[in-house]
């Protein structure tokens, strides 16, 4: 089930926004907040489908970040992240 408005309920919402847009080292400490976050896979589709070039989004740097869209440029990515996650559960549940 896709979360429309995930923003309330993201595992950052009680972190400094500064805390997800450093550089470095520091980055592998933004993604570990992001690591049990339930709507990671929400945060992700937003960065990708509008281009956010700053910060830790879904547990992605920006480098990581590019580096997909260089690969997939056309791709809805909500939609593939969505299809995504009702492959992975439905394997799950097989």
């Amino acid at each position: 089930m896709w979360i429309e408005d995930w923003a309330p309920i993201a595992a950052c919402r009680e972190s400094q926004p500064d805390q997800l847009f450093v550089r470095g080292a520091e980055q592998n400490k933004a993604k570990q907040v992001c690591s049990g976050c339930p709507v990671r896979t929400e945060c992700l589709a937003e960065a990708l489908d509008n281009q956010i070039e700053w910060g830790v989004w879904g547990g992605m740097t920006e480098r990581e970040r590019r580096a997909l869209l260089r690969r997939n440029p056309n791709a809805h990515w909500r939609m593939v992240l969505e299809q995504a996650r009702t492959r992975a559960t439905e394997t799950a549940d097989a």
